[in-house]
């Protein structure tokens, strides 16, 4: 009987990378390479699935519901599919208060979807988070590392259509 391959395994370069991160730490404390190993995780697959989680579980030797408990925590970590771009908008008080809540109804508007859902064609994402720690220069977007600040509705049309490309 042969086995059947974990269809949940890293590339062997990504691999490397998470072993050169779990040897930053000490002996049993591979815990603590959880958050990068994540980011490894997230950009392979796109996202972080339960399965890909109890992959990482494996790997670190502790338990699933110790990486279910920090993916789900960090709003950085998908638990969805998502599409190719995640604009992610600050919510909070600063924001709003510099008009980032008819930014963000223009932007569900323009794209025709709400937040947590993406496009029929794959291409955004958008998710609501918490501080972006931009305050000074709401409305306020990350799109992977990549902040945009001092948002207006051209403004917003200029990144859409950048990003369609």
């Amino acid at each position: 009987m042969t086995e059947t391959p974990n269809p949940v395994a890293f590339t062997a370069e990504r691999l490397a990378k998470v072993k050169e991160v779990i040897a930053r730490y000490p002996e049993g404390r591979q815990k603590s390479a959880l958050l990068p190993v994540l980011h490894i995780a997230q950009e392979q697959w796109g996202w972080v699935s339960s399965e890909v989680m109890d992959y990482v579980a494996e790997i670190l030797s502790i338990e699933p519901v110790e990486v279910y408990e920090v993916a789900s925590f960090y709003t950085m970590y998908h638990l969805d599919p998502v599409g190719k771009h995640v604009i992610e908008y600050c919510r909070t008080g600063p924001c709003c208060l510099m008009g980032g809540e008819e930014i963000y109804d223009y932007l569900k508007q323009k794209l025709g979807i709400q937040a947590g859902q993406t496009t029929a064609d794959g291409l955004f994402t958008i998710k609501e988070v918490e501080c972006l720690a931009a305050c000074g220069w709401g409305p306020v977007f990350q799109i992977r590392e990549q902040f945009y600040m001092n948002l207006t509705r051209q403004r917003v049309d200029e990144i859409i259509e950048e990003l369609s490309k």
